[in-house]
């Protein structure tokens, strides 16, 4: 039996088995049942799918939520040095095509900036950029995040959640930190970018996702290759395209600039009259060396901003904690007051020095006597240094 519908590929066919003939009377209550029925199916049919799309809406809402709550007042790629021409010279060209692209470059460099300089660019403008912080997701929730779960896939798990890559689709995925991916995930992580399947947890079923890949680290994943922290085979299936940002030392002639537009962004977004940067507050700024890179500045700026009171900009205490580079801290016994530096021999004299400081405190950082009294710094300070340089203090006896 057929119940009546207008749409012939979704009749309900019902079928009934009787060893006895069916009389009339009980053939009108099996026709009236098999009209209810497929009544009853189409409406939850077409209810499952606005609710599939309100779940998947709800999840796009969210993650664009956490990501204006978390988005930094800097949306501009800013500098006109000839160490960051080198690097957006090459934007377009990455843009135009879909390889998987690796951005290399210190915290702090804008290396989210040039991912997302990069998908606007691209064909897939128009769809999502969705960004996964490998570093802050916690090890046993990764896969999940990546790839998303099922109901009852395990305890919390109350209801399905498509994973970042499902949202992604047809955009692009920024993996932030990669080199902090738990070895175990990273075969899964390069199913997806070689086939473009996973699957989530708790479920069977294979599914397909069309999404370009921007992977970022402030790593040597080729040391962490040789040291089997990292699969060789995800590494050069990232290192397609590598791109490596300048750090801000590199770069001072853009310190300005940078400077002048954080100024106008951080007061618009404090809605306080925007304080003027003079020529020598431009000049101090390029005395520091910036371990934190361009978030460090963006930071000094704010507080500077913040203390100035729409008048002055009061670098003279947003600084206090920074010490300039001179020429004390780098040159040796055997340099003469004429000797220039190379910016590799400054960066290795000064980290020479971080390391003697350290070995003649026995690694201590804190307190009286510590490494940062010694060095004239704050601790706080001479801790970024030690991640900039990749510096591990010796264990305190």
């Amino acid at each position: 039996m057929r119940a009546s519908c207008p749409d012939q590929a979704r009749c309900l066919h019902l079928a009934v088995f009787r060893r006895q003939p069916i009389d009339a009377q009980e053939f009108r209550w099996l026709r009236m049942f098999a009209d209810q029925a497929a009544s009853s199916i189409a409406n939850a049919s077409a209810f499952a799918e606005p609710e599939h799309l309100r779940q998947q809406l709800e999840s796009h809402n969210v993650y664009l939520k956490e990501e204006f709550e978390e988005a930094l007042a800097f949306g501009n790629i800013v500098g006109r040095s000839r160490a960051l021409h080198r690097v957006l010279k090459h934007v377009d060209d990455v843009a135009a095509v879909d390889s998987t692209v690796l951005i290399l470059g210190e915290s702090g460099t804008g290396k989210e900036l040039l991912a997302k300089e990069i998908h606007e660019r691209s064909r897939r403008a128009h769809k999502l950029f969705v960004r996964v912080n490998c570093s802050a997701v916690p090890r046993e929730m990764f896969e999940s995040e990546f790839f998303g779960h099922v109901r009852g896939a395990f305890t919390g798990a109350m209801r399905d959640r498509p994973g970042r890559f499902q949202i992604a689709d047809g955009g692009t995925i920024f993996l932030d930190e990669i080199g902090d991916l738990p070895l175990e995930l990273q075969p899964k992580l390069l199913r997806v970018l070689q086939e473009g399947e996973y699957e989530r947890v708790g479920e069977d079923v294979t599914r397909k996702v069309d999404v370009r890949v921007i992977a970022a680290t402030n790593q040597n994943l080729a040391e962490e290759v040789r040291a089997r922290r990292f699969r060789e085979e995800l590494f050069y299936r990232l290192n397609v395209v590598p791109l490596a940002l300048p750090p801000l030392r590199a770069r001072t002639e853009d310190i300005p600039l940078l400077a002048t537009h954080a100024i106008t962004e951080v007061s618009k977004r404090l809605r306080i009259q925007a304080p003027t940067l003079t020529q020598a507050d431009a000049a101090r700024l390029q005395q520091y060396d910036w371990p934190g890179n361009i978030r460090e500045l963006q930071n000094v700026i704010e507080r500077a901003v913040i203390l100035s009171k729409g008048v002055r900009l009061r670098l003279d205490i947003a600084l206090a904690d920074l010490r300039p580079i001179t020429s004390a801290t780098v040159l040796s016994e055997n340099d003469t007051p004429e000797t220039i530096l190379t910016d590799r021999e400054l960066r290795e004299r000064e980290r020479a020095n971080l390391i003697k400081a350290l070995q003649r405190t026995d690694g201590r950082i804190y307190g009286a006597g510590g490494a940062a009294e010694l060095l004239g710094l704050n601790p706080t300070t001479l801790a970024s240094r030690l991640r900039a340089f990749k510096i591990t203090p010796p264990k305190s006896r």
